[in-house]
């Protein structure tokens, strides 16, 4: 005989449910991110607990990146390195903020306003580390301390979502990648500030902590006036995140008025795209000399080309097939299912349809804002796609260490090894005698060579351009000094930029020479 089972019964054998944060905590962290595909909550990233390791195995990592870069770094200013110009005209800009001065840095030239070369205000910021310690090197340290501290969030997000494991090896992939290492060679540059802002906003992005990824990513467009299309880029990224995961395709409207994620990455597009617009067409223009963007030039769309033309020249010569290919090993090929990789579309192209040579290359500073892009899409292609399974996590994290590891030994870290690089050059005496004998607040036209030593003692400028006579002139004899190959005497130079001025030699060390004005 038979009974109905009583309601107690029923409620005791009813299956109960589990809730996503039990679900996933099971799962393993591919397959709480395979949860993610669709519209998540913020209880659908609950992982396993968080353990001690956890939180310092990422700042472990960037602190080892921040020294390894530190230490380049002072081997280049022992070594008395000038790749350019530029860590002389940063550190006068850092010296001017330090001093709540206008950013006038008249190694561009007399009055120049540097907020009238690029759109860059975030570097106030280098005026109280100048205060504390005025030298170019500590302009070098503190670059190679940002690159460092972007290690942090690509290694915690990479963990989190990866595995342990495989998180922090894509953390030593990110830290020592090729585009990095170029930055610090190529010495300080704005991208200090973009790369580590970038890289905590993309991992908000991958947490789906939208405000977040916006609040992070929003200052890009005070680092450089074309870094506000990447802001844009991340945030029609957004927009079409939202879009296809609220309303699976449906009418866009809909999804930006009921979609948080598209609502924020509609206003991070205006916000970013606004900025640049601005920076270009209103801003820049109005605080140069020459009442124009100066960099116009440097795109293929000049009056002697067709827009077709300026189209086709982007895609020669094959060295960009070369930077391309770079990029998508450093995105271990399976993050090329991200859509974050449209994030290097606006970098990649002012750099391919520009006419400088040193933009189309890898070796240089210009990538290294797109390594963070490069990392987050291998943790995004994986954590986005259900049908990925371990292998293809394996093999991303695996073709971007390989890649690293791979192109260590022609990377500017490789030298650290070198016995030599840890030695003074020769001529070392001679230079920072040179450096010396221009006092304390006078005016000295100098080369690129010793110029970023000058600017804290002297107002400098550089001679490659028109500037009212100074009272010291100061050049490397025994290196190309532009506009003249060959220059054997500092004060018949200066005599010859100045007319109706008289210059006589004060020093003259091992091709350092310095020229004292006495009439």
């Amino acid at each position: 005989m038979t009974t109905e089972p009583s309601a107690a019964e029923e409620a005791r054998d009813r299956p109960r449910p589990v809730s996503p944060a039990v679900r996933d905590h099971a799962a393993g962290p591919l397959t709480r991110a395979h949860h993610a595909a669709g519209p998540r909550t913020r209880t659908d990233h609950a992982a396993a607990p968080r353990t001690r390791a956890d939180r310092w195995i990422p700042w472990a990592l960037a602190t080892a990146v921040a020294a390894l870069y530190s230490a380049f770094a002072v081997t280049q200013w022992r070594l008395l390195e000038s790749p350019s110009w530029d860590l002389g005209i940063f550190t006068q800009l850092a010296k001017a903020y330090a001093h709540l001065e206008a950013p006038i840095v008249t190694i561009k030239g007399e009055g120049f306003n540097l907020l009238g070369d690029h759109f860059h205000p975030l570097l106030v910021l280098l005026g109280p580390v100048y205060r504390l310690f005025p030298s170019g090197l500590s302009v070098l340290i503190l670059q190679a301390v940002m690159l460092g501290l972007s290690v942090v969030p690509v290694t915690s997000v990479a963990r989190e979502l990866l595995g342990r494991g495989r998180g922090t090896a894509l953390g030593v992939a990110y830290g020592l990648s090729w585009g990095l290492q170029g930055a610090v060679a190529a010495q300080f540059h704005e991208i200090a500030f973009a790369v580590p802002l970038l890289a905590f906003a993309l991992a908000a992005f991958l947490r789906h902590r939208w405000w977040a990824c916006a609040l992070w990513a929003a200052p890009l467009v005070f680092v450089k006036e074309d870094l506000g299309l990447t802001v844009a880029a991340l945030g029609l990224v957004m927009v079409w995140r939202g879009w296809r995961s609220a309303h699976d395709g449906g009418p866009l409207l809909p999804a930006l008025r009921g979609d948080r994620q598209a609502r924020i990455g509609a206003g991070l597009t205006v916000w970013g795209a606004a900025w640049s617009a601005l920076a270009i067409l209103v801003i820049l223009p109005a605080l140069n000399p020459g009442g124009r963007w100066d960099y116009v030039d440097r795109l293929a769309a000049q009056e002697e080309r067709s827009v077709l033309q300026a189209l086709l020249d982007a895609f020669v010569p094959g060295e960009k097939y070369l930077t391309v290919l770079l990029l998508v090993a450093a995105a271990g090929i399976v993050g090329m299912r991200s859509p974050l990789v449209w994030l290097w579309v606006p970098t990649l192209a002012w750099r391919f349809l520009g006419t400088v040579e040193h933009y189309w290359g890898w070796q240089w500073h210009y990538s290294a804002i797109l390594m963070p892009v490069a990392a987050a899409a291998i943790v995004d292609a994986v954590a986005r796609h259900p049908r990925v399974r371990t292998g293809a996590a394996n093999l991303g994290v695996a073709v971007a260490l390989t890649t690293t590891v791979l192109m260590l030994p022609v990377l500017p870290l490789a030298r650290l090894v070198q016995p030599q690089t840890w030695e003074l050059p020769d001529r070392h005496d001679a230079a920072m005698a040179a450096v010396d004998a221009v006092p304390r607040g006078a005016t000295v036209e100098s080369d690129i060579y010793l110029m970023a030593y000058l600017v804290p003692r002297a107002r400098v400028y550089w001679v490659g351009n028109t500037n009212p006579a100074p009272e010291y002139v100061q050049l490397d004899t025994l290196r190309r000094t532009w506009p003249d190959h060959d220059i054997t005497d500092a004060a018949s130079f200066a005599e010859g930029r100045h007319p109706g001025t008289v210059y006589e030699l004060v020093l003259d060390a091992d091709g350092y020479q310095v020229a004292r004005r006495v009439g």
